[in-house]
């Protein structure tokens, strides 16, 4: 049947590659090397363009790359932000310098709730240092990280686990969060359009969400990059956050349109902007 993808692809004898297991190898392949062209994988792999379509179309969805005239790239641009490896490797020491301001809002013995922001990711590094802890979050990375660390009590959050975002999402993540309640949310976002928040993916806007019901006091940290990019899905104006965590290369007019909106934000490695803060 036309549009088939296993009666298509599946030919044994020709030694095709199954609809999976081809798409999983095009997935390293693009984020190996950046950028890979529709024709080169349909001549690689024995099928029509179309087919590759498919693929690509399968997997920008699932969150691993963005369709680009005649192929598909793994490079974050102002609409798609890159998996979770691109997105470690982005602005890191700025992430660090953003999770060390974060750090000094924990107080041991609190409950800490961090998104599966690869920022949440960085200060998550440093949550030792304040134990004891109880540490709540989604995101697999985290998980891993401080599995077994002295002093923290570690709660996962489950779901449907989506591998781009290395994070559980979903109705069940949000089941989960919403039985509990934490004293501290640490998150970042996608994007920071007219004082709003962004992302690109629904189930990421609904966990999101979720985590800001579910703590007493909600902390964002972005990096001035945030504000050039763009998502589709609003999460939040900024001003449902007690604290704006930014880094100094924000522009000037940002942190004043922030100042005059009544954003409370603090300049990583800065005292918090006492003029934003109601008394």
């Amino acid at each position: 049947m036309a549009g088939d993808d296993t009666s298509v692809d599946v030919d044994p004898a020709a030694g095709q590659t199954a609809p999976r297991e081809r798409r999983e190898q095009i997935r390293k392949l693009v984020v190996d090397e950046g950028f890979v062209r529709i024709e080169d994988l349909a001549e690689t792999y024995g099928v029509s363009i179309m087919t590759i379509h498919r693929d690509l179309d399968t997997l920008q969805t699932e969150g691993w790359l963005r369709k680009v005239r005649g192929g598909a790239t793994a490079r974050p641009s102002a609409q798609y932000h890159g998996d979770v490896r691109h997105r470690m490797e982005a602005m890191a020491d700025i992430k660090r310098l953003l999770a060390r301001t974060a750090l000094d809002l924990v107080e041991p013995g609190q409950a800490v709730m961090v998104d599966e922001s690869t920022t949440g990711l960085a200060l998550a590094e440093l949550l030792p240092n304040k134990s004891p802890l109880t540490v709540i979050t989604n995101f697999l990375a985290i998980v891993k990280r401080l599995a077994g660390e002295p002093g923290i009590d570690l709660i996962a959050l489950g779901g449907a686990y989506y591998p781009a975002y290395d994070a559980f999402l979903g109705m069940r993540t949000n089941e989960a969060i919403r039985s509990l309640r934490a004293d501290l949310l640490f998150m970042s976002t996608t994007a920071v359009t007219d004082g709003n928040c962004y992302h690109q993916s629904q189930e990421t806007v609904a966990v999101k969400r979720a985590l800001m019901e579910s703590a007493a006091r909600r902390i964002l940290l972005i990096d001035h990059t945030k504000f050039s990019k763009s998502g589709l899905y609003q999460l939040a104006p900024l001003t449902a956050f007690d604290l704006v965590i930014v880094d100094s290369r924000t522009d000037a007019t940002i942190l004043a349109a922030m100042r005059t909106a009544g954003v409370p934000f603090q300049v990583a490695g800065s005292a918090p902007d006492t003029a934003s803060i109601p008394a």
